[in-house]
This record gives C-alpha cells, structure tokens and sequence, in this order.
C-alpha cells in the first residue's frame, strides 16, 4: 500500500492513557512523540486533536502547537454542557470560547468547532434541555469564525437533524463523527449539503453497522480512531478485512516499539480504512484514500486543496 495519505480527523490526545494515566494509575511514561512517529510512518500526514470542553479545548491547542501537522477543535461535547451554566456566567464562558477559536486561527491550528452535538446515550452526564441548548448556541461560534462544525450525534438523531436543520445557513460545513447510527439517520444527515459522516472502530462493530457504512457514499466519508477510545477488536464484524497489524504489550509492560493493548491511536486509523475498503469491496485502497483525503482537506484544509490536486494530477504524492 505504497503511497497511501491519510488524516485522522479524531484524535483525543489530552485523554489521561496519552500521559500514561489508566484510571488514576501511572502505568507508563508520556508517549504522544512515541505514538506520532507511529502515525507518520504509518502514511497519516495530519491529525485533528479534539477539545471537548473550554479548558481541553485550550490542552488540544498547545499540543497542536507543537508539531506542523497537527491541528485542533475547539469546542464543548454534548455531555459536558453543563460547564457553560456551572461557570456561573455562560455567555462568559462562550466569548471565552469564542477568543480561543480566534487565537487557534491566527495560528493556523483551529480548524473547526466542536466536538459539538446531542448524546442521549449519556443524559446522567448532562440532561437533554441543556445539551441541546448548548449545541445550538455552538452554531454562533461557526458563524462568526466561518469554520465547519465538528460534530457528536448519539441516540439523538431526530432531535439532532431538527438544531442542524434550523441551524444550516450558520456553518459552512461539517462532519458528524464516530458515526453509529441507521442507514434512515446516515440518509437525514447526507440530505444536508457538505454535512460528512466520520467512521473509526465504533461504526464498524456488527454487520447492520457494515451494511450501512456500505451505503455511505465515499465522496461523503471521513476515517479516523476517536483514539485512545473506538479501536477495532477482534470479536467486531469488519476484522477480516484488517491487513495492517502492530505488535501490542499491555500497558503494565510497557515498550515504546509496541502499541498499549486496549488503547487506540492514530496509526491504526490504517485499519479503518481496510475495513471501509473490504466491506465495500473496493480493491484500490490507495484510490480509496484519495478521495477520503480530498474530502477531508476540502472542509479542514481548504487552503491545500489547489496544491493537493496539482500533486495528484501529476502523479506527485507531496502536498
């Protein structure tokens, strides 16, 4: 699989597992160069690093100040919500979003809002009422930035297309990640214009999940891990088609030439794009992520699009 580029557009690198921190507990030292260098030499060129609330939005943006080819949201996750209200003065809270998203741009490292979106998986972490008040004030931050919209949807499907629907002039585009939904949820969200769906190892966990990913167009489609979370296993439906493999050692043994076993990360946003291939049938994988490439840089990275189709009209592989 010579050639192959890919961007993983979810990364959760401020999660405790990339500081070596499993539920409390030190187990190992902090790996994120460790786990990068695994990522580019696997053909990943570029990772989102996500922000789920004001203070990890802030984390995501000095991690993606330290290397080029990483970039960030900034944002609130559905079950975090609460925080605009606990702050004790939300719109406060969203200007304090606000100046971050500005000051990421002039960087050059925020390159969407989010994770943004309704969860109704998760209401003990924050009840429906707020989160979809939230999410819908969160349309104002991709209306005054002018960025695409980096999106949650779970279980809330109707409630979901209903704030996008009624929100759709306010941002430009977006992708609705860690997508798990029907084939009648994956239609509502494709029915909007340059609205993508996101797949990692949660969409690809049983074989209804791999009809409808079949059904996905892959001019609509992006791949990522959602990594440390949303790894492929053994026991899901789409590992036959896995060809790329690393060697594991749990994280209590510890080697930085091995990946933590139970822990995703971004090298393997390889595997995803072998299932999506496999249960598509799609034999030119490199073909494949072409396109998955050019969808992504389309909505994060518009500024690369001319250079990117001049690389690959002349054949080149560089951006």
């Amino acid at each position: 699989m010579a050639g192959i580029r890919m961007i993983d557009i979810a990364v959760n690198f401020t999660d405790g597992m990339f500081k070596g921190i499993y539920h409390g507990k030190q187990c190992h030292v902090s790996d994120i160069a460790t786990v990068l260098n695994r990522a580019w030499a696997a053909g990943v060129t570029r990772i989102i690093v996500t922000g789920g609330s004001l203070e990890e939005s802030r984390e995501a943006l000095a991690i993606a100040e330290t290397d080029g080819r990483l970039f960030c949201t900034v944002g609130v996750h559905p079950t975090r919500c609460k925080e605009f209200e606990e702050s004790g003065d939300p719109e406060k809270h969203f200007q304090a979003l606000l100046s971050l998203a500005k000051e990421g741009i002039q960087k050059g490292k925020v390159v969407a809002i989010g994770e943004c979106g309704l969860d109704y998986d998760r209401l003990h972490f924050c009840p429906a009422e707020i989160q979809k008040k939230y999410f819908e004030k969160q349309f104002e931050l991709a209306y005054i930035t002018k960025l695409p919209m980096f999106l949650h949807m779970r279980a809330a499907a109707a409630d979901f297309c209903e704030i996008v629907e009624k929100n759709k002039d306010r941002f430009t585009a977006g992708v609705t990640h860690s997508f798990t939904g029907s084939m009648d949820d994956c239609i509502k969200l494709l029915s909007f214009d340059k609205m993508y769906i996101g797949i990692n190892g949660c969409s690809l966990k049983t074989t209804e999940n791999l009809d409808v990913v079949k059904g996905i167009p892959v001019e609509r489609m992006m791949i990522e891990t959602d990594s440390p979370y949303c790894e492929i296993k053994n026991t899901h439906a789409g590992i036959g088609f896995v060809k790329s493999t690393w060697p594991s050692k749990k994280k209590e043994k510890y080697d930085q030439e091995c990946i933590v076993k139970g822990r995703n990360e971004p090298c393997l946003v390889k595997q995803v794009l072998e299932v999506v291939a496999g249960c598509k049938g799609i034999n030119d994988v490199s073909n494949l992520s072409r396109t998955l490439y050019h969808n992504t840089c389309r909505i994060f990275f518009p500024h690369d699009l001319d250079s990117a189709a001049d690389a690959l009209l002349a054949g080149g592989n560089s951006t």
